[in-house]
């Protein structure tokens, strides 16, 4: 009866440990953050910002750099994204926005270009100049009907 109280405590500390330690690398390599990192927060006007998402990436050269935190509808129907870039990355003030994706149908994200001005962007301005993106189904549908009606041009009439 001893040894069975001895044996029933390690298995429960061994499956104590096993869960503390899927927990620490759970958090460790998940997306949760323990210290909130330095940022400031730009935003950009697109007229299409079609699968972007709160929380999409924000890259310089393929390097994130920050997320999207906000998306709403400017007074002219405009997109206008809000996102957040790290402290440490400051951009020019002629810095390019577009909206890209990861592969053919993979995630949008923002990716910048840092343009050459010598003044920077000061946290809550606004990138003037962007690339919306690009619509791959509206796209496709315009070259479907598009054939469709070229055909109907083409053909005698009887």
């Amino acid at each position: 009866m001893m040894k069975t109280a001895q044996m029933e405590r390690l298995v429960g500390l061994f499956v104590l440990s096993g869960i503390a330690c899927i927990s620490y690398f759970a958090l460790q390599f998940g997306s949760v953050q323990w210290r909130a990192l330095d940022t400031y927060t730009l935003e950009a006007r697109f007229t299409n910002a079609s699968g972007l998402i709160l929380g999409s990436q924000v890259a310089i050269a393929g390097v994130t750099v920050g997320s999207v935190t906000g998306l709403k509808l400017g007074q002219d129907f405009s997109a206008v994204v809000e996102f957040k870039l790290r402290k440490d990355v400051q951009l020019p003030s002629d810095s390019v926005a577009s909206i890209r994706g990861h592969g053919l149908l993979g995630d949008k994200y923002i990716a910048l270009a840092a343009g050459s001005a010598e003044d920077m962007l000061p946290a809550g301005g606004r990138l003037t100049d962007t690339e919306s993106s690009v619509d791959l189904e509206s796209l496709l549908s315009r070259f479907a009907f598009g054939a469709v009606q070229s055909e109907k041009k083409a053909a005698p009439e009887k």
